[in-house]
Order: C-alpha cells, then sequence, then structure tokens
C-alpha cells in the first residue's frame, strides 16, 4: 500500500508534463498568435527545451538525486505558468513556454527514473504501464479541458490552472515520494557513455519508442486533415483521436503487466508493437471513415504496447545509478520522433499527397518491427 502511495504523485507528474503541452498547444489564443510562423515557433518552445534539456536533468537526477529534480522541476512549472498569468503580455508568452517546457524537462526523466527506482524489476512492465496511462490521459484531456478553460476564460485561465497544477502535484510529491539517495558511481568517460549508448540494449528500445511517437504524433496531428478531405466532420474526425488516445492509454497497463508476467519478451511487445502500428499507418491511406478509424485503434493500441515494454527494457539494461542519464536520453528520441515523423509525412505529402506520407513511415515502421524481432529477447 506504502508503494502505491508513492506512485501516485508521479503519475500525476506524467499527466501534468503532457496535460501543459496539449492543453496550451492546442488552444493558443488568436490575439496572441499573427502568423503560422509565430504560432510554429511558439509549438516548437516546449519541444526544443526538452530535446536540449532532459539528457541534462536526467544525469543531474543520477548525480543529486531524482527526488530534488522532480520537486524543483515541478515547482519551477508552476512558477512559468504563473509568469503569464500575472503579466498578460505577448513576450511573456513566449517565456512562460519556454520555462514550462525547461521544467518538464526536468520533472519528466526525474519521474521515468523513480519509477525504475521505487519498483523492483519484476513490476517495472506493470509500473511504466500505469505511468504511460496517466501521461496518455493527460494528452487525451489536454485539448478537450484546455479548450472549454479557454472557452470559459482565456488563455490566463488555463495556465492559471496549469500553474495550480504543477504546484499541488510538487506538493503531493514532497509529502509521498521518498528521499531516494543518488547510487555510487564507477567513473565514466565519454568512450564509455557513447559505447553504452550505441548498445543493443538502449538503441532497440528507444528506437522503437522513437518510431511509435513518431507515428502517434502523426496520426493525431494528420488523421483529422484525411477525414476532413474525406467530407467528415468536427465530431468524426475528433472521435478519431479520442479512439487513438483511449486505445493506447487501456493497453499500456495489459502490456506492462504481460511482460512482467513473462507472457510477451522485450522483442515480442517491441515487434508486435510496431507491427500494429505500421498496420493503423497502412489503414489510414484506405478510404472512407472506417479506414480512419481503423488507423486510431491500431495506431493506439501499437504505441500503448511498445511504450511500457520500451521502457521497462531501458530500466533492466542500465545500472541503477545511470537510470536518470538513460531516461533523459532515451525521452530525447522520442522528442525527435514526435517532431520527426511528422515532419516526413508532411514532407512527403507536400511533393505527393497524404496517404503517401502515412504509407512511407508505414513501411519505415515495418523495417523498424523486422530488424527488432530478429533481435535478442
Amino acid at each position: 500500500m506504502r508503494s502505491a502511495r508513492q506512485m501516485w504523485p508521479l503519475y500525476a507528474a506524467g499527466f501534468t508534463t503532457a496535460f501543459g503541452a496539449h492543453g496550451i498547444a492546442a488552444n493558443l489564443a488568436d490575439d496572441a498568435v499573427t502568423s503560422l510562423l509565430v504560432l510554429g515557433a511558439l509549438l516548437a518552445l516546449y519541444d526544443g527545451a526538452e530535446v536540449l534539456l532532459k539528457p541534462l536533468f536526467g544525469s543531474l537526477a543520477d548525480r543529486i538525486g531524482a527526488r530534488p529534480v522532480l520537486l524543483g522541476g515541478l515547482v519551477a512549472f508552476a512558477l512559468a505558468s504563473t509568469a503569464y498569468v500575472v503579466a498578460d503580455s505577448p513576450g511573456w508568452l513566449w517565456a512562460a513556454r519556454l520555462g514550462q517546457g525547461a521544467a518538464a524537462s526536468a520533472f519528466s526523466p526525474a519521474a521515468s527514473t523513480l519509477v525504475a527506482r521505487l519498483n523492483p524489476a519484476a513490476k517495472h512492465g506493470r509500473a511504466f504501464g500505469s505511468y504511460g496511462f496517466y501521461k496518455s490521459i493527460g494528452y487525451t484531456l489536454g485539448p478537450l479541458l484546455g479548450g472549454l478553460l479557454v472557452w470559459i476564460g482565456d488563455l490566463r485561465l488555463l495556465f492559471a490552472v496549469l500553474a495550480v497544477l504543477g504546484a499541488a502535484v510538487a506538493w503531493w510529491a514532497a509529502l509521498a515520494v521518498p528521499v531516494v539517495p543518488p547510487l555510487p558511481k564507477v567513473r565514466q568517460t565519454v568512450l564509455d557513455l557513447a559505447r553504452r549508448l550505441t548498445n543493443r540494449a538502449f538503441l532497440a528500445p528507444t528506437s522503437a519508442l522513437a518510431a511509435a511517437t513518431a507515428a502517434l504524433s502523426v496520426g493525431v496531428g494528420f488523421l483529422p486533415v484525411i477525414g476532413h478531405a474525406a467530407g467528415y466532420g468536427t465530431v468524426a474526425t475528433g472521435a478519431a483521436v479520442s479512439l487513438l488516445a483511449a486505445c493506447a492509454a487501456v493497453v499500456q497497463p495489459r502490456a506492462g503487466r504481460a511482460l512482467d508476467e513473462g507472457r510477451i519478451s522485450t522483442r515480442t511487445g517491441l515487434s508486435a508493437g510496431l507491427v500494429l502500428t505500421a498496420a493503423g499507418l497502412a489503414c489510414a491511406t484506405l478510404p472512407g471513415l472506417a479506414g480512419v478509424l481503423a488507423a486510431a485503434a491500431l495506431i493506439g493500441v501499437g504505441t500503448g504496447l511498445v511504450t511500457p515494454v520500451g521502457f521497462a527494457a531501458l530500466a533492466a539494461s542500465t545500472p541503477a545509478e545511470r537510470l536518470g542519464q538513460t531516461m533523459g536520453t532515451a525521452e530525447l528520441g522520442r522528442e525527435i520522433g514526435d517532431a520527426g515523423g511528422p515532419l516526413l509525412v508532411a514532407g512527403i505529402a507536400s511533393l505527393s499527397t497524404l496517404p503517401y506520407g502515412f504509407a512511407v513511415l508505414a513501411v519505415l515502421l515495418g523495417v523498424g518491427a523486422a530488424v527488432t524481432a530478429r533481435g535478442r529477447a
């Protein structure tokens, strides 16, 4: 029971970073955005900060302990959100968004590290499955609740809610998450780090996580475009995105439990997840609403299978004293997939049509599944 109480604030931290990312990105106020270029830059600030800083904060968590990095990141997230609430100017919107991304770069890998440190290896699949479930809920509810808050008030109300959320989760974590002291480390050279990060035990799950995240981002961003082009309204296309997120959320705890109980192996889980995700991307090339819904369901199930298995595999293959560094670097891989997938599909679509972009990404994931299946369990 005590272990469960310790985990809930970590699940809440996962929800916070997901809600913060998608809640604001989907609801930027029109009066704060003067052009598509400005909108794109604002959207990139959060992810850009995460790409640059997650490995650094992950290493810091190994050095001083994951708990202070978690608490510091959550407090910084609350302060960054408060800055825009108080200032309410376009310049402070940029600063607040950058601050939120930098703060999430701290508490996100720290939370992942604590998920691994506070659970025995035999329960890592279940723990990461539950963590991924609540993160998926944040991604799902972010645009909906964010839009509702902006409709009730304005963008400042959404930032105010995020400030309260960050502060509340920090307070909760301070009370419930125990001190997990950093472990003594053998001195690591740059060559040692490079050797560890190029080892298959790191590359295979990280590549699968990046590929799954790329597909998830493409599905959320472009399935509505396909639906609209086929003549379907916002209700139908919104239902497709909700179906994708719901499938990912429901599958993750079950996939983690299956891994812990030995019903699937790491290799089977990763390769099967990539195959299902690739099949979902291929379904997006089919005409009609049935193709869109099938794509959403399969992408959700596939990514929901890959995520807990991938993180559990990373935790199992990493020395405990280097968990923060590994989780931070793995999160960097996911951020690259999150940005690279839509860019690839959009680039191909600009030269041909959107279904061709889905098809190319499906082929790439299929190749990744084949390579993963040939590896060791």
